[in-house]
């Protein structure tokens, strides 16, 4: 079966201004890469959807989602710009942008739910891992994997499945979430300490948190991994894996300063895509997170495609 690849025009729309890193220019450089090496036919390219506010309020709060609405499309009507936080800017095309991304990863969760694909992966932003339950941070709106995680559980009726984030930053928005959700494994490494300063003592005993110091390279990270993740996730044998697919951690990426190459995030996703067919059917939907430097983030989605493809 296929990979789909879920994507949308208005996603380019969101626009924090010139300079900032999380820029529409990341989803163009994505695209031009699978292209050129030829990635892009083994997809199967697919329209996001916009989300519903029942689907994005099984993550975050009644009040927070309406606020945010009115906020966005206030945002949207007027045409200007407006900072929520330092580093988040709601432009005209936020709304839309947001909506989609999160509809992305609910409507990747249904396909790959019904076997209409072997996984998914979800080129979208605004990016989700910061957005808690009631508070946009860290450039994020909504927080994508955590919706599309719940509404595997709440929708689907699974009754476990893992969260894998390997961004370089923490994505404390997605523990703020599930901690406690004991449906719900999450699997984490993050550079520490940096942006959000957060994550070394988990809120949650389903929650494995795993801070790295800066300029930990590939080799120390896989060691990590396999001593750490895999045998938590064989204990745990989720029904579906979902990740929140950064890719910052990469040497090239000013944000962080890790040392993961392209090699390193492929390893990584086959060895997520054992843990699927062993205990999921497979199933995987995977979410881009964060990921600055263009080429460096270019090459590393195609590495993960590449897994995910099997290619």
């Amino acid at each position: 079966m296929s990979t789909l690849f879920y994507s949308h025009p208005d996603c380019r729309l969101h626009d924090m201004g010139a300079g900032h890193p999380e820029c529409p220019q990341r989803l163009d450089a994505i695209s031009d890469h699978l292209l050129a090496v030829g990635l892009d036919v083994a997809l199967q390219h697919e329209d996001a959807p916009l989300a519903t506010l029942e689907q994005v309020q099984r993550a975050h709060s009644v009040a927070y989602v309406l606020e945010l609405k009115d906020l966005l499309e206030q945002v949207q009507e007027s045409g200007e710009p407006r900072a929520l936080d330092p580093d988040t800017v709601a432009s005209p095309g936020t709304w839309q942008a947001a909506l989609r991304a999160a509809g992305a990863a609910v409507a990747a969760t249904d396909e790959v739910i019904a076997g209409r694909a072997s996984n998914a992966f979800c080129a979208v932003r605004p990016p989700g891992h910061h957005a808690t339950r009631d508070e946009t941070m860290g450039f994020c709106f909504f927080n994508n994997v955590a919706i599309a995680a719940r509404h595997a559980l709440d929708a689907h009726g699974l009754a476990r499945v893992a969260i894998i984030d390997f961004d370089v930053h923490h994505g404390n928005g997605t523990e703020d979430i599930v901690a406690g959700d004991e449906r719900i494994l999450m699997c984490s490494f993050f550079q520490h300490p940096l942006y959000p300063y957060s994550g070394a003592v988990p809120k949650g005993t389903n929650m494995l948190n795993v801070p790295v110091a800066p300029y930990t390279r590939g080799p120390e990270l896989r060691q990590i991994i396999a001593d750490m993740w895999w045998p938590r996730l064989d204990e745990f044998r989720p029904q579906m894996v979902f990740i929140s697919a950064g890719f910052d951690a990469h040497r090239e990426d000013d944000l962080g300063q890790l040392g993961l190459v392209e090699a390193d995030y492929e390893w990584i996703t086959r060895g997520l895509v054992t843990i699927a067919n062993r205990y999921a059917e497979g199933r995987i939907v995977s979410c881009l997170e964060g990921g600055y430097a263009l080429s460096a983030l270019a090459r590393s989605v195609a590495a993960h495609l590449r897994a995910l493809t099997d290619m």
